[in-house]
């Protein structure tokens, strides 16, 4: 890999000569392999394969060696998210500040590392709102969060500024922003090839403008984490001052390890806390983190206590509820689909002709962003699609915390024949296996649904999602 000269150059004024040549020397060594267990689908984890543990993160861990991830049935039931260790720090953020529910957004999301891991630690009854603003991403991001099967979660498809109009509506935000990309130097040459000083000088204005328009959705008192995988200031430290200075906020300092290898703030003239991965010191990519809360602008007004280290909120005025959805499934129906799921606590809403569960407690919430128009790609746990009288039972179900466990006759699969599922292939089951809808699982992880007719099963496996290659590996490691 040949690095930049500028480059270079900024990080020896950055770190001093000594320290910049163990930087540098660091992005031309291996990259950690790591990645993240769902609890809800491995819930055992002292039985999980964890070689060594991510110290900041409790289901994160590292890998002696890479798994043939595309291969591995377990992969795509959602039981673990391959993701880079040093974004698993948000753990911290979330689990010091925020300790009863909240409505969070993850304005950046794609493709959803961070998102599952939010998902996963933050407290039971919160909602989290997942954005996209490129289209193709979003769906990739709407694909890993039903994987990873909570049903608290909307993905949408927005530009930022398109969020302003939500005025004091999310406790929490998370800006993982777009950046120059100086800390996945060793993940992805491209962003080598694209590194410039000049796309320094893009970013971090880009960067200001993405925070000024997504500021006034945050409440009062709310919380706003930065993060970015760059190492300049200008990006960093400089941006997370003029959030202080320009946008009014208080920059929070978290408790952490001295052994983590974290690096605190580099403008010689700061003292604030902020927190930078560096691969030369601790085990991950390149990662800097901030943690600020918004000041209270109008001290007045009416508050309430929050989870936020108990600090004061505005109650915001709830919108009225527009006209209720016309319900398009029959009684029979709707009493049948309700037998599916184990959670109490949700509606049956029919969204675009699939019943979706969703949380009672955020549907006013789910109303306010339809009313914004944002262009929302996926909602709670879809259900069940009306086929005439059939009712088709939706992967997001199969897959999903919400399903109960004899909703569906299951019928546990072998690797080759779980494999040949997710490639979207006819599945061929045991003769007495019962007719109709049944869960494929693997492992004791549900995989998904088919519809058996006897001499054939038909795949309900999302043709969008199948693996597309048609060839195994000649060695072939999975997780478990």
């Amino acid at each position: 890999m040949q690095l930049p000269q500028p480059f270079i150059e900024n990080i020896h004024r950055l770190l001093g000569a000594e320290e910049g040549e163990q930087l540098l020397n660091a992005l031309l060594a291996e990259q950690p392999i790591s990645i993240r267990l769902n609890e809800d689908k491995v819930p055992n984890l002292s039985s999980a394969p964890i070689y060594n543990k991510v110290p900041w993160c409790a289901t994160g861990c590292y890998l002696d060696h890479r798994p043939t991830f595309t291969f591995d049935p377990l992969f795509h039931a959602g039981a673990y998210y391959v993701q880079e260790a040093s974004s698993m720090f948000v753990e911290q953020a979330l689990k010091q500040y925020v300790h009863s529910p909240v409505l969070m957004l993850d304005l950046c999301a794609a493709p959803g590392g961070k998102s599952t891991l939010a998902r996963s630690v933050l407290p039971q009854g919160s909602l989290l709102v997942a954005n996209e603003v490129m289209r193709q991403r979003a769906q990739v991001l709407a694909e890993n969060l039903t994987k990873w099967g909570h049903p608290d979660v909307i993905v949408t498809n927005n530009d930022p500024a398109d969020f302003t109009q939500l005025a004091d509506m999310f406790d929490v935000i998370l800006t993982d922003v777009p950046c120059s990309g100086e800390g996945m130097f060793r993940k992805d040459e491209v962003a080598v090839s694209e590194w410039s000083t000049d796309n320094v000088e893009i970013c971090w204005q880009r960067q200001r403008r993405i925070l000024a328009d997504i500021w006034p959705s945050l409440k009062e008192g709310g919380l706003l984490i930065y993060s970015t995988c760059t190492y300049n200031t200008q990006e960093n430290e400089e941006n997370v001052r003029w959030i202080a200075d320009e946008l009014g906020a208080d920059i929070l300092p978290l408790n952490i390890d001295a052994g983590w290898g974290i690096t605190s703030n580099l403008l010689p003239d700061a003292a604030f806390p902020v927190y930078r991965f560096l691969p030369h010191k601790a085990q991950g990519e390149g990662l800097f983190l901030a943690v600020l809360r918004k000041r209270d602008a109008f001290p007045s007004k009416e508050t309430r206590v929050s989870s936020l280290g108990n600090e004061r909120f505005p109650v915001r005025e709830r919108k009225a509820k527009g006209k209720p959805m016309q319900p398009t499934f029959s009684k029979e129906q709707l009493s049948e689909v309700s037998r599916w799921i184990k959670n109490e606590g949700y509606e049956l809403l029919p969204m675009q002709g699939v019943l979706t569960a969703f949380s009672k407690q955020w549907t006013d919430e789910l109303t306010a962003l339809r009313e914004a128009r944002l262009r929302i790609l996926y909602a709670g746990c879809p259900l069940a699609e009306a086929k005439g009288k059939d009712l088709l039972p939706q992967h997001a179900l199969a897959v999903s915390n919400l399903l109960s466990s004899d909703a569906f006759p299951r019928v546990e699969v072998p690797y080759e024949q779980a494999i040949a599922y997710l490639r979207k292939e006819a599945i061929v089951l045991p003769p007495d296996a019962p007719r109709g809808y049944l869960l494929l699982t693997y492992k004791d992880a549900p995989i998904g649904f088919v519809k058996n007719i006897g001499n054939r099963a038909n795949n309900l496996y999302p043709q969008e999602w199948r693996i597309r290659t048609g060839h195994l590996p000649e060695e072939i490691k999975l997780l478990m």
